[in-house]
């Protein structure tokens, strides 16, 4: 036999090693952590720690970017498979600590087999040279065509539309983005610009996130747009990202923000993030959505007549909100997902009532009034229905808005004001830049209010019917169509 050096006889006892591995594993198939909801998002046997992704857009917003996402993570049970949630490009490489590894796709999964077995403990580098295409239907998300370029609306599982990774909000991780676009084109994401680099015709923007982040919550803008800079309280950063044309039309809504803000902070404690700003994109999406320091907000919010100036400002404090509500604190499956909604409907309903005098009790009672149809089309504040096949946006229904704020309202009835007051900040501080369940928010009002809440929160959370509420018992539901039966 001739002589081989060390590396070289390693190398090929590693190649045979892996060769032996992929001989005796099963065919790939799409994994998931087991969400109720979406039993195939995430990815079970890693924790990421970070996201850097380059983006290359080269002005037309229906081509797709040329990408390489790379993931740092920590694998935390033996390995012989990586899977990341990707679908919506093509994959040309992928590297696994340095080393070229093989792949391949099932359902939305990219199945990538590293070169031999990865113990648990272990740190890994995964690079993915891909594409990132935008052609899709728009109702998918993941990216929006805009007048003037692209945005981002991953919620709640269409990140992996955009970039490979683990696209479940219980594994949060850091976010560096470096997008290269034509020079007359401006790139805000999320976090702070770390570098913006000038290369002939082109330039390279660059942001880093101070803190972790759900992959849902991700935004990356491209468009010929103008950067809107203020100072909010504490002297916090405030950028806001509009169209060019628009800047003078929207300035009146603009200067809003830092006000907003500082009723927040009375209500439930400082900001949570390096920066904040409202991110106003020419498009239609049906929705406003809280990504994390730049909410995203359709154009039409702004100049369409038809909306009241209360709810405009309300809408504004709703995604606001969400920057304590499901931001800094992220829900750990998406069946907690009215923690979310339902704090942000809270805080949008008491802004109302303070500066628009829109009494909250008037629309909690309403919202009574609806809950028991409410729970019959799409199941308790947390245990909400699936989303039905095809349509993942009908799982924002209005259990999870104000039929979660209720069940908010009625804690505060069920505790009082003081002990509720003190629950919200607490809540937000104790799991600030984390995830939380349904669990820790009732045993942690629990604590609070001195006593066992379990029972108020099984009829709250859980029933079928909405309880009787507390310091209100002439209010009545409605009977839901089809049930028959007194409400």
């Amino acid at each position: 036999m001739p002589f081989l050096s060390r590396r070289l006889r390693a190398a090929l006892l590693a190649t045979a090693s892996a060769t032996l591995v992929a001989a005796t594993l099963p065919a790939p198939v799409p994994l998931g952590i087991g969400d109720p909801l979406f039993p195939h998002l995430g990815n079970p046997g890693y924790d990421v720690l970070a996201y850097d992704i380059g983006l290359s857009y080269r002005g037309r917003n229906t081509e797709p970017l040329d990408a390489v996402t790379t993931i740092d993570a920590r694998t935390t049970a033996p390995l012989d498979r990586i899977n990341l949630d990707f679908t919506g490009g093509t994959v040309r490489s992928v590297d696994v600590n340095g080393l070229r590894a093989d792949f391949a796709a099932e359902g939305e999964d990219l199945i990538i087999e590293p070169l031999g077995h990865l113990p648990a403990g272990i740190p890994l580098r995964i690079t993915v040279r891909h594409t990132s295409d935008p052609a899709g239907e728009q109702d998918n998300g993941g990216w929006v065509r805009t007048a003037d370029g692209l945005a981002m609306a991953n919620q709640a599982d269409a990140g992996h539309r955009v970039f490979p990774g683990n696209d479940h909000p219980a594994d949060k991780a850091y976010f560096t983005f470096r997008v290269t676009a034509p020079q007359d084109l401006t790139v805000v994401a999320n976090g702070e610009r770390a570098g913006r680099i000038e290369h002939g015709d082109r330039t390279t923007w660059i942001y880093r996130t101070g803190h972790p982040m759900a992959t849902e919550l991700a935004q990356v803008s491209i468009g010929r747009s103008t950067v809107v800079e203020r100072t909010g309280p504490h002297g916090l950063p405030v950028r806001d990202v509009v169209p060019a044309a628009d800047r003078e039309k929207l300035e009146p809504w603009l200067r809003k923000t830092p006000g907003q803000l500082e009723w927040m902070e009375k209500q439930v404690g400082r900001y949570p993030f390096e920066n904040y700003g409202v991110l106003v994109a020419d498009t239609e999406t049906g929705f406003e959505l809280e990504t994390q320091t730049l909410s995203l907000f359709e154009r039409r919010l702004f100049t369409e007549p038809g909306f009241p100036e209360w709810y405009v400002d309300s809408v504004m404090v709703h995604e606001l909100a969400h920057q304590w509500f499901g931001d800094s604190v992220s829900p750990r499956t998406w069946s907690d997902l009215w923690l979310n909604e339902g704090h942000a409907s809270w805080y949008e309903a008491r802004y109302a009532e303070e500066h628009a005098d829109k009494p909250l009790e008037r629309r909690m009672r309403d919202a009574y009034t609806r809950s028991d149809g409410w729970r019959a089309e799409g199941g308790p504040p947390a245990r909400p229905a699936a989303p039905e096949p095809g349509e993942k946006i009908s799982l924002f229904r209005p259990v999870v808005y104000d039929g979660s704020a209720l069940v908010l309202y009625a804690l505060r009835q069920e505790i009082g004001s003081p002990a509720f007051d003190r629950l919200e900040r607490l809540w937000v501080r104790k799991h600030r830049d984390s995830n939380a369940a349904t669990a820790d928010f009732t045993g942690l009002a629990s604590r609070v209010a001195g006593r066992d809440l379990t029972s108020f929160f099984d009829g709250w959370l859980y029933g079928k019917k909405t309880p009787p509420m507390p310091g209100h018992p002439d209010w009545r539901g409605t009977t839901p169509r089809g049930s028959g039966k007194p409400a």
